[in-house]
Order: structure tokens, then C-alpha cells, then sequence
């Protein structure tokens, strides 16, 4: 009997037949697959925080598709295929649990995390070993912030307490105002970054995931939008008549109707 992972392998095996399979699917690759696999992680996350099961369900199997997808790209090409990427994450859990798998000794939390650590780094001996190699270059911009600050935490290069950083954060507005009074465009830009930077280092000191609070952030603004839309519909008035006044009244208006709700 055929399960559906298999099915799910043939279907991607003959999308990406050159005899009669799909002309897109054929032209990808792991570069032009990358941002989609990207996109498909955020998409579960957005089911998952909407709280909608079904769509976490289509989500999910979008994602495994990614997987399947590149597994098959490889398998082409005579590197690995879909079973291998299976063994290696199946070794790799059970190397990471040895409290569950080997020695069966139990450990607290911190333990646990202590030692997954140390078997990650034993895992990276012979890889690149800088204190930031091992943090992904294409990570969301505030989530690799984070991860490049709390890797340099670990070995004591952090502020002690929340007065340095909001201090910085204090410094950052002062040198990014700086920079776009004076009309330079590309230092205004690199004192924007810093200053973001400083922000998700400020919201870590704080335990605020700086990514989630920014979707939240976006979620609540096209809610926002939206309310003004169907407003706006309702009395037959055309967006782009509205002045900035205007937008403001409405703008109050969905924030009420939010408050309400």
C-alpha cells in the first residue's frame, strides 16, 4: 500500500520529469526554492498564532512539500534523497536525547539544555568555529539579530542591566537624527540599521521575541486598514479622496472598534 509521504514523492519525481513533467518545477533550484521553503515557515507560524487548525494542517503539508521538493532537486543530482534527510534528522534527535534514548539518567530542563550545547558543538568540531558561524546568514533580519546577541551574551558580551542598553537605544535616535538631518541618505540608512539592532537587544533584555512583536504590530495595522476599508465602502467614499485629517478621524475610529471587540 502506498502511504501519502510516498505519493507525495512521486507526484514531486513527476512534476520534475523531464519527459512530460511541469516546465516550473523543472526550471527550479535550491536557490529559487529557498525563499518560498522561507515563506512556507511563516505561513505555519501565522496558522499556528491565528489559532486556525485546518489552515495549520494545509500549512503544514506546504512546508513538507519544501522538504520533498529539494529532497528531490538532490536526489537528481546524486547527493542525497528524502530517506537520507529522514535518517539524518532521526540520528540526530537521538543523539541529542541521551537522557531519553541511552542513558536514561533523568535531567532538569537546564540540564537538557546544557547538554544538547555541548553535543551540538561537538557536532560543529571541524566546521567553521567563530562565535557567529553557526548563525544563519538568511535568517529574518530581527530573528538573526537576536541570535548573533544572545550567541554573544553567552560568552559575557552583553549589558548587565537595562540602563546600558537603553541608553544605547538613546545614542542610536540621537546619531540616526543626525544623519538624516544632515541629508545623508547611506549613513541615515546604517544608523537606521544600528538602531534597529539596538531595539531587538532591547526587547531580548526584556524577553519580547522582536520578530513576533513586529508581525503582531503588522497584523494589527491591516486590521486596522481593513476596518477603514469596509468603512469607507460602506458610505461610498474612494480611498484616495481622503485627506490626512481624515484618515486620522477613521484611523481613531478602528482603533476604537478594536479596543471594543
Amino acid at each position: 500500500m502506498t502511504t501519502p509521504i510516498d505519493r507525495l514523492r512521486e507526484i514531486m519525481a513527476q512534476l520534475r520529469n523531464p519527459d512530460g513533467g511541469c516546465a516550473w518545477d523543472l526550471a527550479q533550484t535550491f536557490e529559487t526554492i529557498a525563499p518560498y521553503t522561507i515563506e512556507e515557515a511563516y505561513e505555519v507560524a501565522d496558522a499556528i498564532e491565528r489559532g486556525n487548525l485546518a489552515d495549520l494542517k494545509d500549512e503544514l503539508g506546504d512546508l513538507l512539500l519544501q522538504v520533498v521538493f529539494h529532497a528531490q532537486m538532490a536526489n537528481e543530482d546524486g547527493l542525497f534523497d528524502f530517506d537520507d534527510v529522514a535518517t539524518a534528522i532521526n540520528e540526530k534527535l537521538v543523539r541529542r536525547h541521551p537522557h531519553v534514548f541511552s542513558d536514561g539518567r533523568a535531567r532538569t530542563p537546564e540540564e537538557i539544555k546544557a547538554v544538547w550545547d555541548e553535543i551540538k558543538k561537538e557536532e560543529r568540531a571541524g566546521k567553521p568555529d567563530g562565535l557567529l558561524d553557526s548563525v544563519p546568514v538568511n535568517l529574518a533580519s530581527l530573528v538573526r539579530a537576536e541570535k548573533l546577541q544572545s550567541r554573544m551574551a553567552k560568552v559575557g558580551f552583553d549589558w548587565p542591566d537595562m540602563d546600558g542598553v537603553l541608553d544605547k537605544v538613546s545614542e542610536e535616535i540621537a546619531e540616526f537624527a543626525e544623519a538624516s538631518e544632515a541629508g545623508d541618505k547611506a549613513a541615515a540608512e546604517a544608523e537606521f540599521g544600528d538602531l534597529l539592532f539596538t531595539l531587538v537587544n532591547f526587547a531580548r533584555h526584556k524577553g519580547i521575541d522582536a520578530d513576533a512583536a513586529l508581525r503582531g504590530a503588522n497584523a494589527k495595522f491591516a486590521a486596522r486598514v481593513r476596518h477603514m476599508e469596509t468603512a469607507l465602502k460602506a458610505a461610498g467614499v474612494p480611498p484616495e479622496t481622503n485627506d490626512l485629517a481624515e484618515w486620522d478621524r477613521r484611523w481613531d475610529a478602528a482603533k476604537a472598534a478594536e479596543a471594543a471587540e
